[in-house]
């Protein structure tokens, strides 16, 4: 399957698991900044065989209105040296209902490290390959925790040695507050996808949970991916452990 022409819209949304807010007059426009800083023992992403497998940071940020935002995801080894970098922009097309559904589209660096020699001595040089895509997340919201929705993604490999398109389908669900007691709960995001690149394609099941505090900024993770079947390049099983760090800001311009 070719796609020929691809979305580039203006300006994610990071969700924190805790919240700082500022008192806003509703009747102004609200605006948010909000996302998380992770450290994970093993960096999985999205696209699995553009996991870096290595210990890796993780900063997830989201700047905007209602519907309007800005939403970086930067990716770095935790050597310093950058894994990938996404410059999200999204719209939330229906947010009142049960239903709801948002759009984006971003422009993503992926760095691959290739081996070269300089004065006989050899060394690593770190390549940025370019890629833009777009997406498309409808979502049902059965009450104000429990969610499934059907995510779409397309990528498009600008650069020689990238896969040149990307097609990602996902079924998902979300339990987003699972209470243990009155001051601990649970996030549990499980999910099947199909993935094709360029003739090669797989079925994959993922599943992250959460466990956090109320109130309190500090949660821990674990996600693990196995794939079903299929022959692209990748792992059967990864999985990893996170220590995320969440924030939500609101304010309102005077």
């Amino acid at each position: 399957m070719k796609i020929y022409n691809y979305l580039v819209v203006v300006l994610f949304t990071s969700n924190g698991l805790h919240s700082f807010s500022q008192q806003a007059d509703s009747t102004k426009p609200v605006k948010h900044f909000s996302g998380t800083a992770s450290i994970t023992n093993n960096g999985i992403a999205l696209v699995p065989n553009f996991s870096l497998e290595k210990p890796a940071a993780i900063f997830i940020m989201s700047f905007g209105g209602e519907r309007f935002s800005f939403d970086p995801d930067i990716r770095f080894g935790l050597d310093g040296k950058p894994w990938t970098m996404l410059f999200w922009a999204r719209y939330k097309i229906l947010t009142k209902s049960k239903l709801r559904l948002h759009t984006g589209a971003h422009l993503g660096l992926n760095y691959r490290n290739t081996p070269i020699t300089i004065n006989n001595i050899p060394s690593e040089n770190s390549i940025a390959r370019r890629y833009l895509a777009a997406e498309l997340a409808p979502n049902y919201y059965f009450t104000k925790n429990i969610s499934t929705g059907v995510y779409y993604l397309y990528s498009r490999g600008l650069d020689n040695g990238t896969t040149k398109n990307t097609h990602f389908v996902t079924l998902n669900a979300n339990f987003s507050h699972l209470a243990l007691n009155k001051n601990f709960y649970l996030r549990f995001n499980p999910q099947v996808f199909y993935l094709y690149q360029d003739g090669r394609e797989g079925f994959y099941a993922t599943g992250l949970v959460a466990f956090a505090k109320n109130n309190f900024p500090l949660s821990v993770s674990y996600l693990v991916n196995k794939r079903l079947s299929g022959n692209i390049l990748s792992k059967d099983l990864i999985n990893s452990f996170s220590l995320i760090y969440s924030f939500n800001q609101k304010f309102s311009s005077k």
